[in-house]
This record gives C-alpha cells, sequence and structure tokens, in this order.
C-alpha cells in the first residue's frame, strides 16, 4: 500500500518526500477565483485564505512540478466542493488546462457534474473519486466508472466490509463475465482503491457535511459523538468515537464516559493518530484490497506531520514482518503506542474484534 499524504506548502514536499511519502494531494486555488468568489463558493473544501493549506499562485505550482521531476512523487490537485455553479465549471477547466500542461495529470473531484463536463469536453486527466462524493456501494462506483476513473477514495465512514465488498465486486468484473450479464470495462483492471488512515476524524463525512473548513467553524469538526450501525431494524452495539482521547476504552452508550487521563505524548506534544487513527486495520485493508492510505492533515503542524508519514511507513514496515494480524498489532501496539492510544479509531468495529483476538 502506498502513502498518499496531504501537502499545504511546497516546502513540505522534499521533507515529507524523503520521510517516506509516496505521493501527496494538494489543492490549488488562484487569486482570480478567490478574487471573484471569495472563500463562499470555494475551489476545494479548504474554505481559508491563509498559508499552509493550499497553493494560492502559479509561480508555487511551477515550482512543485520541478521538483516532482527530480523525486518522482506525484501530486494530485483537489477541485473537490461538493458541487459548483454552472458558469463555474468552464473556469475550472481553464484551471486545469494550465495545470496539466506544467504536469500535474490526476484530480481529486466530489461533483459528479464537474466529472461529467470534462469527459463531455475531452479533459483527458486522471480522476480520483473524492471521499467526499460518499460513495458507499458498488452500484455506485459502477455507476462512475463510467466516467473512466482512475481510484476510488472511500470515505470516513465505510466500513472495512464495505470497502471488501465493492473492491471484490471490481475485480470480478476483471475475471470476465462468461453469462454476459455485464460489459467489462478495461479500465476497471487498474483501478485504484485509497482509505483513510490519519488524522481528522470527521462526524460529517464530508458530503454530508453543511460546515466550513475555516478557523471560525473548526471546532464544529470535533464535537463528541457516537456512531453505530442499524441492521433489519436492530441497533447493534459496536460503537465508533469520535472528539475526545482516550486510552483503549470502549464506549458505552448511556453510560457516563469514564475520566481517563489523555495517552502519554513524546516531550513535543505528538501522538500517532490523536485525532482520527486506523493503523490497528491497517492489515485487514490490505487484505481487502485497499492500494494507497490517505494521511490526512493540511496545514497541521509540519513537524508532527513528518512523524506521521514515518509512523505509517513504520507500520506497514511491521505488517511486511509479520505473520498474522495478531502478531501486527501486538508489535505495532508496542513500537507505536508503548503509553496508549487516543481511541479516536477510523474502523472502531474492527479495533473492538481486534482487541478481543489477542
Amino acid at each position: 500500500m502506498k502513502l498518499t499524504v496531504g501537502l499545504g506548502s511546497v516546502d513540505e514536499y522534499i521533507r515529507f518526500s524523503e520521510a517516506g511519502a509516496d505521493e501527496f494531494f494538494c489543492g490549488y486555488v488562484p487569486y482570480s477565483w478567490t478574487q471573484k468568489y471569495d472563500t463562499m463558493m470555494p475551489l476545494n473544501r479548504r474554505e481559508v485564505l491563509c498559508s499552509n493549506v493550499q497553493l494560492g499562485a502559479f509561480s508555487e505550482l511551477e515550482i512543485l512540478s520541478s521538483m516532482i521531476r527530480d523525486y518522482q512523487r506525484p501530486v494530485h490537485l483537489t477541485f473537490n466542493s461538493l458541487f459548483y455553479l454552472p458558469e463555474q465549471y468552464p473556469e475550472i477547466a481553464k484551471i486545469m488546462k494550465a495545470c496539466m500542461c506544467l504536469g500535474f495529470q490526476s484530480y481529486i473531484i466530489a461533483d459528479p457534474a464537474l466529472i461529467l463536463y470534462l469527459r463531455e469536453h475531452n479533459i483527458d486527466c486522471e480522476i480520483h473519486l473524492s471521499g467526499e462524493t460518499a460513495e458507499v456501494n458498488s452500484g455506485m462506483v459502477d455507476f462512475f466508472q463510467q466516467m473512466k476513473l482512475k481510484r476510488v477514495i472511500f470515505h470516513r465512514k465505510n466500513t472495512i466490509e464495505d470497502m471488501k465488498s465493492v473492491i471484490t465486486h471490481v475485480r470480478m468484473q476483471n475475471v470476465g463475465d462468461t453469462e454476459g450479464k455485464r460489459d467489462v470495462r478495461s479500465s476497471q483492471s487498474s483501478l485504484e482503491f485509497e482509505a483513510f488512515a490519519l488524522n481528522e476524524l470527521c462526524q460529517f463525512t464530508g458530503a454530508f457535511c453543511n460546515s466550513l473548513h475555516c478557523d471560525e467553524m473548526g471546532y464544529l469538526c470535533r464535537v463528541p459523538y457516537l456512531l453505530t450501525c442499524i441492521k433489519n431494524g436492530q441497533q447493534r452495539n459496536d460503537y465508533i468515537t469520535c472528539g475526545k482521547a482516550t486510552s483503549d476504552r470502549d464506549d458505552i452508550p448511556g453510560k457516563e464516559t469514564p475520566s481517563i487521563e489523555i495517552p502519554a505524548e513524546d516531550d513535543t506534544g505528538y501522538l500517532p493518530g490523536a485525532s482520527g487513527c486506523g493503523l490497528c486495520a491497517l492489515y485487514r485493508l490490505k487484505e481487502a484490497g485497499i492500494t494507497h492510505l490517505k494521511l490526512v492533515g493540511r496545514g497541521n503542524y509540519t513537524d508532527f506531520m513528518e512523524k506521521d508519514i514515518r509512523n505509517l511507513r513504520r507500520a506497514l514496515d511491521i505488517i511486511k514482518a509479520s505473520k498474522t494480524e495478531k502478531d501486527y498489532i501486538n508489535s505495532m501496539k508496542k513500537i507505536l503506542f508503548p503509553y496508549g492510544c487516543s481511541g479516536n479509531c477510523y474502523y472502531r468495529q474492527h479495533y473492538i474484534e481486534a482487541k478481543n483476538k489477542i
């Protein structure tokens, strides 16, 4: 599995590449767009103007393009607002064409109408279906794959079972349909799948978020909550917890959350996955067919982001050295979380199952 890392500044590219990132994603919002639409009609889901969050000048793209030629770590540009105005599509296409002239060939997109516009106007770029689209099943992926996707990015609330089901469905199509029930699209043979691995749990899950990712509204991203599933009309007893750092706890609805001290960070205040962590699930994600792991955190403290990359890379090395999932989790916990983890699990149900095995 490759590491796809959020990039907030050109200055971070070399440092993160040397730390172990395989590729990057970042936003680019030219001043002409901001001048015309401000931040209330954003080009991507980072509705801010501050530095170290996204690029704002074409000259920065030119510098980044030069770095990519030297380090061979591709950068995917985010155009992943949930929707745009019809008159904005030609403007976006013009921006993308300018980026493509510099060598930026892949784009993370959430708006189906924008994807359709690009394909209808023969703009031959690679499209990564954003997690902001909230794709939830194989039917949705089949629909979008008609637009020749390169990658599907699963959203934050997809379970590992959801992802495995979609990936298995796509791979089975590649084997061929002996009964003639479905046309097999050759592009699906190279379809990639990306899952969230570290940082920034979100209770709204992108497509269902009506807030803004700005300083004034940022607190909404960290409101504590419990999430569970309802199957056949019955509420399950497993819960995803978000918003409070705790040490290996299982929250029980209806009972007061026990007061547990935040796990010991290092001497700089760093704890892997403090705001969201999927490290326990990496072994299972690999088995499910995930090809890329998403490390979010554009605008986060650069030193912490570098540590995130190194720790995620270390976790992948532990997977290679482990014969079983149990071996992996035991080794990973000892090395990366000697004093306990944050408890903010991306894949809470899997974590509970793995914990019971151990």
